[in-house]
């Protein structure tokens, strides 16, 4: 059993990155506007973790909640949305400015957009900024560019943004605050859920919270987010610790290795730092299905994707353009960066390398981050 499994949790040993972040409905009131209380506790907390010697990265929600008041009320269409991000997130870093000057932190503010990180040289270029300022003792307070990033804006959420800026620190930990105590082995809402204190990332219970949950209890995003996050740092080696945000000293629990909130069990192995990119960083244009005998080729035996093993083409994309992989029943296998457009791909696909007279892989193994386990 991995040691991590039987010991249950880590306690985090100084100097070690960390990523926190805070969602929407831990920083809102009742009416929906920005709690500043709220964000003083959450400053707070990220002051005990650098006095501690733990430099962390903050990455916080609320820009919409902070300008919706402004306009009247959330607004309901993703322009106004875009306009309510553009006045609030004026007014959080301003918040979070004021507070952490009083708190004797130094910080800078860091928006960032999955499409920008889609482009490897910015992925790069965002990986550096961040790590000098922690280097720097400058608090990162990193949101997601909401105002232009209409895709995020219809999710809510900043938790996927999170687990990769987990990955461009290289955090030992990403700890995710919000409104409840954890995962649950059910919605809590019904009476019947239990607290889950340690599971696995590929524990096939977590497929079932994603799946049972869009929304859920947990804010704007929901379990599904915070599960697809956990996953996606999970592949780095890093654990995540979802827990409750207004818990006293719950970041000191969790860096102290203490039964708190839920605690996922990150993979052993690392991908390294070019796979991460591809299979996070870069925005998928398009989707591949393959047969079962394709699954078991990439998965078990490491092997390139061909021609024979694609069932369907899904998207208009581009030769070079990064693609999702897909087993039959629609689980996403892998990613990668496909060797010729999706035109040439239906025509091919069913099709031996010798019928159509190409030699090459639809995507090369090299060019191919395969996201499920192999056992």
């Amino acid at each position: 059993m991995d040691d991590r499994m039987e010991r249950g949790r880590l306690a985090l040993v100084p100097g070690a990155r960390l990523v926190l972040k805070v969602g929407s409905s831990s920083l809102t009131t009742p009416d929906g506007g920005i709690d500043e209380a709220a964000v003083a506790g959450v400053v707070g907390q990220v002051r005990w973790l650098w006095e501690a010697g733990y430099p962390t990265v903050l990455v916080s929600s609320g820009a919409v909640a902070s300008g919706s008041p402004l306009l009247g009320g959330r607004p309901t269409d993703v322009t106004g949305l875009q306009v309510a991000a553009a006045v609030g997130q004026t007014l959080l870093i301003s918040l979070y400015s004021r507070v952490c000057e009083q708190a004797g932190l130094k910080m800078g503010q860091v928006l960032l957009t999955l499409d920008i990180l889609s482009l490897r040289s910015q992925y790069l270029h965002a990986r550096r900024a961040l790590t000098r300022m922690l280097d720097r003792s400058i608090v990162p307070v990193v949101n997601e560019n909401d105002t232009v990033a209409v895709d995020e804006l219809k999710m809510g959420d900043n938790d996927r943004l999170a687990a990769i800026v987990s990955h461009l620190v290289g955090a030992e930990a990403l700890i995710m605050l919000t409104d409840t105590d954890g995962l649950y082995s059910a919605d809590p809402r019904s009476g019947e859920g239990e607290p889950i204190s340690v599971i696995r990332h590929r524990d096939p219970l977590l497929d079932r919270l994603a799946a049972g949950s869009s929304t859920g209890p947990m804010g704007s995003g929901g379990v599904r987010t915070k599960v697809e996050a956990a996953r996606m740092a999970a592949w780095s080696g890093i654990p995540t610790v979802i827990a409750q945000s207004g818990r006293p000293r719950v970041v000191e629990a969790v860096v102290k290795g203490e039964e708190v909130g839920t605690y996922v069990v990150p993979g052993e192995s690392r991908l390294p730092a070019r796979k991460l990119w591809m299979a996070f960083g870069q925005q998928p244009e398009g989707r591949l299905l393959i047969d079962e005998g394709a699954v078991r080729a990439l998965v078990r035996q490491g092997r390139s994707l061909l021609p024979v093993g694609v069932t369907d083409v899904r998207g208009e994309f581009m030769a070079g353009a990064a693609v999702e992989v897909c087993a039959p029943d629609g689980v996403l296998v892998a990613k990668g960066a496909v060797s010729a457009g999706s035109a040439d791909i239906r025509r091919w696909m069913g099709k031996r390398t010798t019928e159509i007279g190409w030699d090459g892989e639809v995507i090369h193994r090299d060019r191919l981050v395969v996201l499920v386990d192999s056992s």
